[in-house]
C-alpha cells in the first residue's frame, strides 16, 4: 500500500478563513526522553495558582486549563488549532458534509441572508424558498447586523426543532414567515451542467466526505447529457478545501495513472509521503468511484478556474493539472495555503489539530504563503476587480509558516493596495445614495453572467481571451517568527 498504510483515517489540506486543512496521521511517541523546560512549567503552575487564588471572582480550573491549552496552540500558526467539544462537532461536520439545519447554501446581500439555492430534497427545498430570497428575521432576531457565521448558528439546531424564517421575496415584493423543521443536511459539494452542446461546468465548493462519489456521478451526468463534449470547466473558485483524498482523485481523474499528484513533508516520519494517481491514495471504502468513468475524460480540453478564495486541496489539484501540462489555470494567485494539519484525538470530544508538514506540487513547488499563478488572469467582472483585492490570503495571517524554499521578500505595495481598495469600496457603498451605484455583488457562479466562466469557454473554443491587464503576481511576503 506505500504511502497508505502511514496514513489513518481522515486525511484533509485546508479550509481558509475558519477553514479544515488537516492530515490526519497514525499517533507517534515524540522524543520522550526530552528534557522537559521545568522552570517554564513552574511559572505556568504558579501563573494558574495565582489566577486562581487572587482573581477577582472564581475561575473554573477545567476552563482555565482549557484556555491554556488553546492558547498554545493558536500561538503556533494560523491553522492549529485545539477543538473543545463544540469546535470538534463543528469540525467533524464541515469534513463530513452533514449538518442539521434548514438546507440552504447562502450568501449576504444588502445585510441580509441571500439564499443562493435551497438543497435539493431538503426541508427549505420543500418549503418553497426559492433562490434569491432574502432572510429578514430567524425567529425573533433580525438578521440586519448580525455575522453570516451568527446567522447560521441560528438558522441550525437539534433534529426536529423548529424555526420561523421571515422571507422577503423581490419578484413578487412581498414578505412572508416559513415555520422549517430541521433535519440533518447532506451538503452538495458538486454542481455541474451543460452550458452548450459540447461544453459542461462542475463546480466543487469543497473537497467532502463524500465529493469524490459525487463527483463521478456528476461526470457520468454530464456525459449521458453530451456524449461528445469538447471541453470542461472545472471551476474550483472559492473552494476552501477539505480531504485530501478527494483532492487526490479528482486529480487522478484526469491524470495518467501512478503520476505524482502531491507529496508532504515535515519533521515526523509519518509525515513524508507522496501520492500518486492510483485507487490506493485515496479510496477508503474498498471501491474505486472513479472506475466507470468515461476514459475520454483523460483527454478532454479543461479549463481550471481558481481565485484568491482556492485554498489547500483545491490548489493541489490545480498545482497537479498544472504541473502534468493537463489544464489551463486561469483566474487569479490562488490563497497559498500549503501547510499539513493533523487532527490527532484527545479524548472523545476534544481534539488538536497541528501542522506537521508542508505539501509540495508534482515539481517540487510549495505554494505555503504564494499559491498558484494562473496561466492566463482573469478579472472577476468585465468591468475588472471589485472585491480581490480585500481578499484575505494566507501570506496576510499572522504568523503563517513560510514556503521552506528560499527568503521571502515583504511587498509593503501589497498592503497598501489592499487598504486602498478596501477603503475606496467603502466609500462607494456610503456614498452611493441609489443603491444601483452601489458596488453589487458579483454573479452567481456558473451563470450567464459570470465573466471568468465566460473566458473559459472563449479559450476551449479557441476564441479571444479578455485576460486582465492588471493582475501580477503576487511575490512571496516576510513571515513573522513570533
Amino acid at each position: 500500500m506505500g504511502a497508505k498504510t502511514k496514513v489513518a483515517g481522515w486525511i484533509t489540506l485546508g479550509l481558509v478563513a475558519g477553514a479544515l486543512t488537516t492530515m490526519q496521521l497514525t499517533a507517534t511517541a515524540r522524543n520522550p526522553s526530552a528534557a522537559l523546560p521545568l522552570e517554564e512549567l513552574q511559572q505556568l503552575a504558579a501563573v494558574f495558582g495565582m489566577v486562581k487564588s487572587d482573581y477577582v471572582e472564581p475561575v473554573d480550573e477545567k476552563k482555565l486549563i482549557t484556555d491554556a491549552i488553546g492558547g498554545m496552540v493558536a500561538g503556533l500558526d494560523p491553522h492549529s488549532q485545539y477543538f473543545d467539544k463544540k469546535t470538534f462537532k463543528e469540525f467533524r461536520e464541515g469534513t463530513s458534509g452533514r449538518f442539521v439545519g434548514v438546507g440552504i447554501e447562502i450568501g449576504m446581500e444588502d445585510g441580509l441572508v441571500k439564499v443562493v439555492t435551497p438543497i435539493e430534497g431538503s426541508p427549505a427545498f420543500r418549503a418553497g424558498l426559492k433562490s434569491g430570497d432574502l432572510i429578514t428575521k430567524i425567529d425573533d432576531s433580525f438578521v440586519k447586523g448580525l455575522t453570516m457565521d451568527q446567522a447560521v448558528k441560528k438558522m441550525r439546531g437539534e433534529p426536529n426543532t423548529k424555526v420561523m424564517l421571515t422571507v422577503f421575496r423581490k419578484a413578487e415584493s412581498r414578505s412572508f414567515p416559513v415555520t422549517i423543521t430541521r433535519e440533518e443536511i447532506r451538503v452538495q459539494s458538486v454542481r455541474s451542467k451543460v452550458i452548450e452542446p459540447g461544453y459542461a461546468w462542475l463546480r466543487v465548493s469543497q473537497f467532502q466526505d463524500r465529493t469524490v462519489e459525487d463527483f463521478a456521478t456528476k461526470l457520468n451526468d454530464l456525459y449521458k447529457q453530451d456524449p461528445a463534449l469538447k471541453g470542461l470547466v472545472l471551476d474550483l473558485r472559492n473552494d476552501p478545501g477539505g480531504l485530501l483524498e478527494a483532492s487526490v482523485a479528482i486529480s487522478a481523474a484526469f491524470l495518467p495513472k501512478d503520476v505524482t499528484v502531491v507529496s508532504t513533508n515535515g519533521q515526523i516520519a509519518e509525515s513524508k509521503a507522496v501520492f500518486k494517481a492510483n485507487p490506493e491514495f485515496y479510496t477508503r471504502r474498498g471501491s474505486d468511484p472513479l472506475k466507470k468513468l468515461p476514459e475520454a475524460l483523460k483527454n478532454v480540453p479543461l479549463i481550471v478556474l481558481v481565485n484568491e478564495g482556492s485554498a489547500s486541496a483545491s490548489e493541489i489539484v490545480a498545482g497537479a493539472l498544472q504541473d502534468h501540462k493537463r489544464a489551463t489555470i486561469m483566474g487569479s494567485q490562488t490563497f497559498g495555503k500549503g501547510s499539513v494539519q493533523t487532527v490527532r484525538q484527545l479524548s472523545p470530544d476534544t481534539a488538536l489539530k497541528i501542522t506537521t508538514a508542508r505539501y509540495y506540487t508534482p515539481s517540487g513547488r510549495s505554494i505555503q504563503a504564494t499559491g498558484i499563478v494562473p496561466d492566463v488572469w482573469l478579472d472577476e467582472t468585465a468591468e475588472g476587480n471589485v472585491f480581490a483585492a480585500i481578499r484575505t490570503r494566507e501570506a496576510d495571517l499572522e504568523k503563517h509558516i513560510s514556503s521552506g524554499q528560499g527568503p521571502e521578500v515583504k511587498d509593503p505595495a501589497r498592503e497598501k493596495a489592499r487598504e486602498e481598495a478596501l477603503k475606496k469600496l467603502e466609500e462607494a457603498n456610503a456614498n452611493a445614495k441609489d443603491k444601483d451605484k452601489a458596488p453589487k455583488p458579483l454573479p452567481e457562479f456558473g451563470s450567464a453572467e459570470d465573466f471568468p466562466l465566460q473566458q473559459a469557454l472563449n479559450r476551449l473554443k479557441g476564441k479571444t481571451v479578455l485576460a486582465s491587464k492588471t493582475q501580477t503576481e503576487r511575490k512571496p511576503e516576510d513571515t513573522k517568527t513570533n
